[in-house]
């Protein structure tokens, strides 16, 4: 078989590699020099240039430019890149020799020298001399930006992050948004707690679980779809204000919105209801994004959010009729909604069994949500479409929960708790029918549940959001995937080479 570009120039750098250690020379020595970063560099240039302070910087060399007894280079770490400057006559004759025959874009150095300003008014660092860090044994690619082979993004995110500063900084931003939920729940009293990925029972969702098995007790156990039963059972052990960020696994389809595991923060708050957490959810989100993005208004697509309060409310059953002229509460049944969906000429992807609240629900995700691009709380969802949720006090098909709804997507979904272990048997008895019937997503029997409930848990409120959804929405993301670092993609016998110069991507 013959050897590929990529091949020949990893055996060219394999080459360097050998030549290295035959100088003696560790190219990947344990320990650096960095003291600070190149941001701070730059932060405190005009002082240290002044005082002809010695700087060491480290990173990555993206970079390097020839020119006579020259040679620019730009040196890359997490803050972000800085010029540097090596000159023959500065640089001791075996650093030179090491730049110019061993050295390549993509290894790790670092550089210690003096800062200047070049006569087009560049920052840079004047080599005086450097050391490698890290070898690197393959080239970047020099047409990584705008790839359109997203599982190639996905495999090898890691020159994504390299190549990709939009990428990485939607991360960055990721972080300050789980930092900022984080300490503003800590300041209303919310303790952050764990509980179990591996569960006996899947529960706290409507969800396909995954099933694996614990060899240790030989028992066949579940990955979690949702942390919400255990939080509740803290409540019942006493603490009042509990939240978690919860990685949860379910297994069904990938979508632009969905994914099989994801992050979700959760939270439940004693002696409350749902309409104490619009207030709070309000009051957080905008607050954060507010704090993080230093706006109100973010970019989808083409398509301007505006995040300003207050945030609009309507009812489930308000949204249906008037998107599409359906009245559920005039639909006591499957059969009767289904005429009526077919009266609309409303075409409906969902083929499974269903209920009536399941179709409430397909038919509102189909012919609703999409159309809901300002922030909007839904409210009053069907009892049997929200098992865990405390009903309405005026009627008996109702419930007491509300989702926030942006650009089209689910990002909170919260409810007034079930606290009732006789109604909540109830809802566990009737799921129980529906997954008889054939429905794969309702909830399981939870016995032990139901018996913390008989113990007694006061009025509680429960929130829950995805995380990578909300970063997506607010970095302008098309897919929830760009929101995870590393998206599960399916294995390849080999992986797709990098793009090389003079190579097109397709």
């Amino acid at each position: 078989m013959p050897m590929s570009e990529l091949d020949e120039l990893r055996e060219v750098r394999l080459a360097k590699l050998q030549t290295l250690v035959d100088k003696r020379i560790d190219p990947y020595p344990a320990k650096a020099h960095k003291a600070i970063t190149n941001q701070a560099a730059a932060n405190k240039f005009d002082d240290w240039a002044a005082k002809q302070k010695k700087v060491t910087l480290a990173g990555r060399l993206m970079s390097k430019r020839e020119h006579g007894g020259l040679v620019f280079g730009e040196l890359r770490d997490f803050s972000g890149d800085f010029q540097i400057l090596f000159k023959q006559d500065v640089l001791p004759a075996k650093n030179w020799t090491l730049l110019n025959e061993l050295i390549d874009i993509g290894d790790f150095i670092e550089a210690k020298g003096t800062l200047f300003l070049t006569q087009k008014q560049e920052k840079t660092l004047l080599v005086e001399k450097f050391s490698i860090l890290a070898k690197s044994l393959r080239p970047l690619p020099e047409k990584w930006h705008g790839l359109v082979d997203t599982e190639t993004r996905y495999r090898q995110r890691y020159l994504d992050l390299l190549m990709n500063r939009d990428i990485k900084d939607r991360f960055i931003i990721r972080h300050k948004l789980v930092q900022e939920l984080r300490n503003f729940l800590i300041k209303q009293g919310f303790l952050e707690v764990d509980t179990p990925a591996l569960q006996p029972l899947p529960g706290g969702a409507l969800a396909t679980p995954f099933k694996t098995h614990y060899d240790a007790i030989d028992a066949d156990v579940y990955l979690r779809i949702a942390p919400e039963l255990y939080l509740k059972r803290l409540l019942v052990g006493g603490f009042e204000k509990v939240f978690e960020f919860a990685r949860v696994f379910r297994n069904e389809g990938v979508s632009p919105q969905h994914l099989q595991d994801f992050t979700m923060l959760e939270f439940y708050q004693a002696y409350s209801d749902y309409k104490d957490l619009m207030k709070l959810t309000e009051k957080m989100l905008s607050g954060v994004i507010k704090k993080v993005l230093a706006t109100d208004t973010v970019q989808l697509g083409d398509r301007t959010i505006d995040l300003r309060l207050p945030w609009s409310q309507q009812t489930l059953r308000a949204a249906i009729l008037e998107k599409t002229s359906i009245d559920i509460d005039q639909c006591p049944d499957v059969a009767s909604l289904q005429l009526a969906i077919q009266a609309q000429n409303i075409r409906m992807t969902y083929t499974g069994k269903t209920s009536r609240g399941k179709l409430i629900d397909e038919l509102y995700k189909e012919a609703v949500r999409p159309t809901l691009i300002n922030p909007i709380f839904i409210t009053d969802h069907p009892v049997d479409l929200s098992p865990l949720a405390k009903k309405q006090t005026k009627t008996s098909d109702k419930v007491q929960r509300f989702q926030l709804i942006i650009a089209g997507m689910e990002i909170v979904n919260a409810f007034s708790e079930l606290n009732d272990p006789i109604d909540q048997q109830a809802r566990f008895d009737q799921q129980a029918q529906s997954r008889t019937a054939g429905d794969l997503e309702a909830h399981a029997m939870d016995k032990d549940f139901v018996k913390a409930l008989e113990y007694g848990m006061p009025p509680t409120a429960g929130f829950g959001m995805g995380i990578d959804r909300l970063v997506a929405l607010l970095t302008n993301a098309d897919s929830i995937r760009e929101a995870i670092l590393f998206p599960f993609v399916k294995d390849k016998q080999s992986p797709p080479s990098l793009p090389l110069a003079g190579e097109e991507l397709l």
